[in-house]
């Protein structure tokens, strides 16, 4: 199996050969051994599912082998688990419905965003690094940079903690590696690096604990694509910048799934598809639906978090997108061409859509979004503060 040939094809996709460290360690780690079966978004008629996609049984026909190995080797995310169902253990040809109760629970980061993590940690040839384990390749890239005894990998999934360790240990690596929970207790000062291929909010202070003096954590904030990057202060918390990268990772679990992370809104989501607004308006701007963003995502999720997008299309090309908040507020915007105004009825303690219009001006005025770039502050209690230009946002 020629594995080589299509794993230095994207490191050279993914860096530059002649400046970065870390074409050797994607060129040279096998990531098909770490997923050999993962999840493929399809849809089959008019019902989106999860399909699964065995490497190895691809492997067995025709030309499988390359099929498999340019999947594999492809700057993507590839997903392992969906709610409880991880592909290693799933029948041959099973497939998923789609929906709110099977979300992506692991997968491989896509290799470009798993280097985009590790450059802004600045990594150093005696770097201790803790990084969150997944199916073990990230953990491989960074064996590979810097030695295994430098690594600690961990996972609240018992599973893949024991997958990554077997694969790991076939290639040579012998990193430490834990079942655990990445936001709860750690050792005092064990780490020069934390890298979290997980979102979360606040940021654990157990992060902060396991800091050494002048150590560095590289994280996303949930909800967002925010990468956030801070070195430890002697007060105990951190002062960092926004990375000007977008990235979008699952939420930390504390669990073997997202028990009741994910509200479904059932009493607002029947009222935001059938009632009359309260407030029934123009919107200025053309429909967006929130999620396909990243600034406008991110922004409006410091503002005003946790709301739930949905978004429907009708046979009749009428697109309609939705907002539903816990707090029982909702919105319903449609319109029919791609540049119309939509018609936005709105509903509840808030008006979410308004909400979003006037970060939408923000931008339209600026030309940006003061996430962009903004200095963040986090106190030792693990709340963060994000300044930039007169704008700050905390995030408690």
């Amino acid at each position: 199996m020629d594995w080589k040939t299509h794993a230095a094809r994207l490191a050279d996709e993914v860096v530059v050969r002649a400046e970065s460290r870390w074409y050797r360690p994607l060129a040279a780690t096998p990531r098909h051994l770490f997923v050999p079966r993962w999840w493929e978004r399809t849809t089959s008629g008019d019902t989106h599912v999860w399909q699964l996609r065995n490497g190895p049984h691809d492997a067995d026909n025709t030309d499988g082998t390359d099929a498999w190995l340019r999947s594999v080797y492809a700057d993507t995310t590839l997903v392992t688990r969906v709610g409880p169902h991880h592909a290693d253990h799933a029948q041959e040809g099973r497939t998923l419905t789609r929906g709110r109760d099977l979300r992506p629970a692991s997968s491989s980061t896509l290799p470009s965003l798993m280097t985009t993590m590790y450059r802004h940690a600045f990594l150093t040839d005696d770097t201790r690094v803790l990084i969150t384990c997944g199916t073990g390749y990230g953990t491989a890239l960074a064996c590979a940079r810097l030695g295994d005894q430098q690594v600690t990998s961990v996972d609240v999934d018992p599973y893949l903690v024991q997958a990554a360790r077997e694969r790991l240990a076939s290639i040579g690596y012998h990193p430490r590696t834990e079942v655990r929970d990445l936001t709860g207790d750690l050792p005092e000062g064990a780490y020069d690096r934390i890298i979290a291929t997980v979102s979360v909010r606040p940021v654990p202070v157990s992060w902060l604990t396991a800091l050494a003096p002048g150590g560095r954590l590289v994280t996303t904030l949930a909800g967002t694509g925010l990468i956030v990057v801070a070195d430890k202060t002697e007060d105990g918390g951190a002062v960092g910048r926004v990375a000007p990268d977008a990235a979008s990772f699952m939420t930390a679990r504390h669990g073997d799934d997202y028990v009741d992370t994910f509200p479904e809104n059932a009493e607002v989501w029947e009222t935001a598809q059938h009632a009359e607004g309260e407030s029934i308006t123009t919107s200025r701007y053309p429909l967006t639906y929130v999620p396909d963003t990243w600034d406008l995502r991110s922004t409006l999720e410091i503002l005003v978090p946790g709301i739930d997008h949905r978004r429907e299309e009708g046979p009749d090309g009428k697109r309609t997108v939705y907002m539903l908040h816990a707090d029982g507020s909702w919105a319903r915007a449609t319109a029919t061409g791609v540049y119309d105004s939509p018609t936005v009825h709105q509903g509840g303690p808030r008006r979410l859509w308004d909400e979003l219009d006037r970060v939408r001006s923000w931008l339209a005025i600026d030309g940006d979004l003061p996430v962009r770039g903004a200095r963040v502050r986090i106190r030792p209690d693990g709340t963060v503060r994000l300044e930039r230009s007169g704008w700050s946002a905390t995030i408690e």
